[in-house]
């Protein structure tokens, strides 16, 4: 029995020895390491919070960035259909100022003469009216179809109503002046009497 209490004794006295030789530490020592802790948690949160606004503010900067090439190239585009139509009309000034001529000369072409001398000169004005259509048509421009054409206003104008049973309800009866389109633009709508 006395060597279990020796062995018991010197059991307790390694203990003693081990605990001894272990680091105490001390309560404001695990204070300050819980301190760091709490700072570099601090730190952390700080950190990501300050990740997740710079992101956000990358995806708006992104977002920003589409808008205004989708506007860019939207305006692009709208200047090449503005330059296009500009190509495609450019005469249009032209042709408008030479449409009372045209008019001028169809009335001419219409006076019946016995005279040979005003025939002949009626045969002139008619060769440069030929010339001054094709120089027209080749630029685009075309007449109007009006008589016999069910009335349309986008490209006739009408100015009289007459009843005529030779003709169906809003057709066109009469031409009072010529209407002219530009390749698919309306110069001049054509002036007509409409059947009621």
């Amino acid at each position: 029995m006395v060597e279990e209490k020796n062995k018991t004794e010197s059991f307790e006295k390694e203990e003693a020895a081990e605990l001894e030789s272990e680091p105490v530490k001390d309560e404001a020592e695990e204070t300050i390491e819980t301190e760091e802790q709490v700072e570099e948690h601090n730190e952390l949160s700080v950190a990501k919070a300050k990740i997740e606004e710079l992101e956000a503010k990358l995806e708006e900067t992104e977002n920003k960035m589409l808008r205004i090439q989708a506007d860019f190239e939207n305006y692009r585009r709208r200047v090449r259909l503005d330059q296009e139509a500009a190509q495609k009309y450019r005469a249009q000034s032209l042709i408008s100022d030479i449409l009372p001529a045209l008019d001028n000369f169809e009335r001419a072409l219409q006076i019946k003469t016995d005279d040979e001398k005003t025939k002949s000169v009626l045969q002139g004005m008619e060769m440069v009216y030929r010339q001054l259509l094709q120089a027209l048509e080749k630029e685009g421009v075309e007449a109007i179809d009006a008589v016999g054409k069910e009335f349309d206003p986008t490209l006739h104008q009408a100015v009289m109503q007459v009843e005529d049973e030779n003709y169906e309800s809003n057709v066109v009866v009469e031409e009072l002046q010529k209407g002219y389109k530009l390749k698919d633009r309306v110069i001049r709508p054509s002036m007509v009497k409409v059947n009621q």
